[in-house]
């Protein structure tokens, strides 16, 4: 018997220590996708790949993509894992592959070779963004909610072997930077290389007394011998993000959003500090505080509403207490803060409810609750909150 198994990687930057401040390094896990979601968070089924507090996690990730291919690829007769199945009394093969990776945004990211949320395009799926005026207009506001163009590893791959290309060439810093911006890709893997050369014909190209400046062709003669031996006889494949070329595997896509950060600790935390300061603004928190003691909890998954904490501590609060919040709060402030606030309100806890299911059995009825709510996003815009 022969059984594929779905690999779930995991990889971010933790400590070996309480703080991240000390003893930082990057590790990787797997888990097998083929479990049960309540099987799945159990501690034992999660089990430890690599570590180090000194090799970057693409490196880290290139050796996990490695031991997989090795496997995979062997001769097609001693392809796989042999192992006992001990529920059926008998020798299985098991092939593993990636079938996805999680992480948070940041690290997600860097796997895609991307530039990260703070630049122009800033998804790593598709090229959805633009210019910050262009975001802020109105226009531009309403696009950042609809798909743009998706994303291709081999659309990726071409650009920063072009970003390869501008670095022989004169104002590559500026050019480099130029591209990042407009596509949003920056390969952390080929990045150190990237910067060697820009740094050399900056060398080349700078003119001192007493010396004849080189010619532009002469300087990139200089700058491809020096890009060879810093290949080490390698190609420039070989040192870009190994996961741009896994078969089976397309980085930007297999790399499902992250809610955690994305939502709760997003757009969630943002709308409750500014419905904090409206509140206190008019001094309401206290009868705030007064109705989210005395709230029914019954219906809540993971009650987490201590009602003098989370006032209290109302700048420090977690991911659980905003999944709570999110699902309470339209029944809480409907008339202590403006209908706007109260519009975005509803619709974040409607999406906090739908983001988070863990089983969907009928996929054709849960989007059609989902892209109503994905129409009714410009509630959230800033600047219809006074």
């Amino acid at each position: 018997m022969v059984y594929s198994v779905p690999l779930i990687i995991f990889m971010d930057d933790i400590s070996g220590n309480i703080s991240k401040q000390w003893n930082k390094h990057h590790a990787i896990y797997m888990s097998n996708a083929n479990l049960p979601h309540e099987m799945l968070e159990k501690e034992f089924f999660v089990r430890f790949v690599s570590s180090s507090p000194h090799a970057p996690p693409m490196e880290l990730m290139r050796a996990m993509r490695e031991s997989i291919s090795y496997i995979v690829l062997l001769d097609i007769s001693q392809s796989g894992v042999i192992t006992w199945d001990c529920k059926y009394n008998e020798e299985i093969m098991l092939i593993p592959y990636a079938l996805f990776l999680a992480g948070d945004n940041p690290m997600q990211a860097e796997e895609c070779s991307h530039a990260g949320l703070n630049c122009n395009y800033f998804c790593r799926t598709c090229k959805v963004g633009g210019t910050k005026e262009y975001k802020e207009s109105e226009a531009g506001y309403n696009t950042i909610f609809m798909s743009g163009n998706l994303r291709t590893p081999e659309k990726t791959l071409q650009e920063i072997r072009q970003q390869f290309e501008t670095a022989f060439r004169s104002g590559a810093t500026t050019k480099i930077q130029n591209s990042i911006s407009l596509t949003g890709v920056r390969d952390s893997s080929s990045a150190l290389i990237l910067s060697a050369l820009v740094e050399l014909g900056k060398k080349l190209r700078k003119h001192t007394a007493g010396s004849q400046a080189l010619t532009e062709n002469e300087v990139e003669v200089a700058l491809r011998k020096e890009f060879e031996e810093l290949l080490k006889g390698g190609q420039l494949d070989d040192i870009i993000n190994p996961l741009l070329g896994t078969d089976g595997l397309d980085i930007h896509m297999d790399t499902p959003t992250e809610i955690l950060h994305t939502i709760l600790l997003g757009v969630v935390k943002y709308f409750w500090g500014q419905t904090v300061f409206l509140l206190e603004k008019v001094k309401f928190l206290h009868i705030f505080q007064c109705r989210l003691e005395s709230i029914d909890k019954d219906g809540l998954n993971a009650p987490c509403l201590n009602a003098d904490y989370i006032c209290h501590y109302k700048g420090s609060l977690i991911g659980k207490h905003f999944k709570s919040l999110a699902q309470v709060m339209p029944f809480i402030i409907h008339d202590l803060v403006p209908p706007t606030v109260l519009n975005a309100w509803t619709v974040i806890g409607e999406l906090v409810v739908l983001v988070w299911h863990t089983k969907i059995t009928d996929t054709e009825a849960y989007l059609a609750c989902l892209i109503p709510l994905r129409d009714r996003q410009y509630c959230l815009k800033p600047s219809k909150i006074s």
